[in-house]
């Protein structure tokens, strides 16, 4: 099970430095011109969770999996490029393909680093690009409404629910306003998800900073965590460079460096959990002398299509899961004092997997 956060923000602004940070390659060209990145570059990242250690510690287990997310390098977008302006469709075709979005901003003067607005205003950068993101979903909407309006008038319920879903975030849109807005039932989730909107994706913004306001933020960020408030979303601030820095160090050095310049963590640490958290992710643990691994499901997952993350037969097969939570495993020092302390259980096929949950699933071959 995959998922996808996209970089995306106008030119210049350090996407490509966040990314070759993030996946500590040089896979995305960094330079100072537009559309040094032209074709996407996907990286994986392990998603830093303390809770590993500790089980993997535990149980003596050899070797520590994390789980990962993925992220995407999307070329830089410009004014116009819902019209193909720049390299406009191919870029929000990629955004497409994502399951939520990482909008990076410029918070930081330097007369070096081009602009591509000729000036620096972060609140405004958001505007264009998601302003071209509603334009190209109202484009989208436009030329398929007519069509699902005949089928929903033809008695077609299916057609009706979705002409339904289509009206509600045509109206957002045409007020300048994401389709992200659109209230939903839960029933219409998986409907308007297919929809493909790209102003519905889940955004975090990073806002780039110079290295000295790495740890406290400047008023260009500020201003960014003031627009994410209101919109409901959230923001962190990061120095794109000093991340970059940081990735090429040996792993004995960081700490010291990081202590050098007043961080607890990497920056990069803090922006892999608020994706995670932004696409409602958690994890679950399996444990043993073997391996301690983590697992990624979408909050809300019943235990079967959770064993179906590790392996389809599991899923079919399902039969219950030893289940112990996270703090039970550590306080009673692992899986057997857990199972004499009562604190092992069994569930079945109705029980949601709750984050930090260590299972064990059984299932018929």
């Amino acid at each position: 099970m995959g998922f996808k956060c996209g970089i995306v923000g106008l030119p210049n602004v350090g996407k490509s430095t966040l990314f070759n940070a993030l996946t500590a390659t040089a896979a995305a060209q960094a330079a100072n011109y537009p559309f040094c990145t032209i074709e996407p570059n996907v990286g994986e990242v392990a998603v830093p969770d303390p809770r590993l250690d500790v089980l993997a510690k535990l149980a003596k287990s050899n070797d520590i999996i994390p789980t990962r997310l993925a992220f995407v390098d999307i070329a830089g977008l410009v004014r116009g490029a819902s019209k193909g302006e720049g390299l406009g469709n191919q870029f929000l075709a990629n955004i497409r393909e994502v399951d939520a979005i990482v909008h990076v901003v410029r918070c930081f003067d330097d007369g070096d680093i081009t602009h591509v607005e000729g000036r620096i205003d972060p609140v405004a950068d958001i505007e264009t690009i998601e302003t071209e993101l509603m334009l190209a979903d109202l484009d989208s909407l436009e030329k398929r409404v007519v069509a699902a309006e005949k089928k929903a008038k033809g008695g077609d319920k299916e057609a009706k629910e979705l002409f339904d879903l289509m009206s509600r975030a045509l109206v957002l849109l045409r007020e300048g306003k994401p389709a992200r807005l659109v209230e939903l039932k839960p029933e219409d989730e998986k409907p308007f998800r297919l929809l493909g909107l790209l102003s519905s994706k889940p955004v975090l913004y990073v806002c780039n900073v110079e290295e000295a306001a790495a740890g406290t933020g400047n008023a260009y960020s500020k201003a960014v965590e003031a627009r994410a408030a209101e919109e409901g979303a959230v923001a962190v601030v990061i120095s794109a460079q000093i991340e970059a820095e940081i990735a090429i160090l040996p792993n004995e050095e960081r700490a010291d460096y990081l202590a050098a310049i007043g961080l607890d963590e990497p920056g990069l640490n803090r922006l892999i959990r608020a994706g995670y958290q932004l696409l409602d992710l958690v994890t679950f643990f399996t444990v043993g002398p073997k391996e301690a691994r983590a697992w990624t499901i979408t909050r809300g997952t019943k235990a079967p299509q959770a064993a179906g993350v590790i392996h389809t037969d599991f899923e079919r097969g399902f039969i219950r899961s030893e289940t112990i939570a996270f703090d039970d495993y550590v306080t009673y020092a692992g899986e057997a004092g857990a199972r004499d302390a009562g604190r092992l259980r069994l569930e079945g096929k109705e029980y949601v997997v709750a984050d930090g949950d260590v299972l064990h699933f059984r299932f018929a071959t």
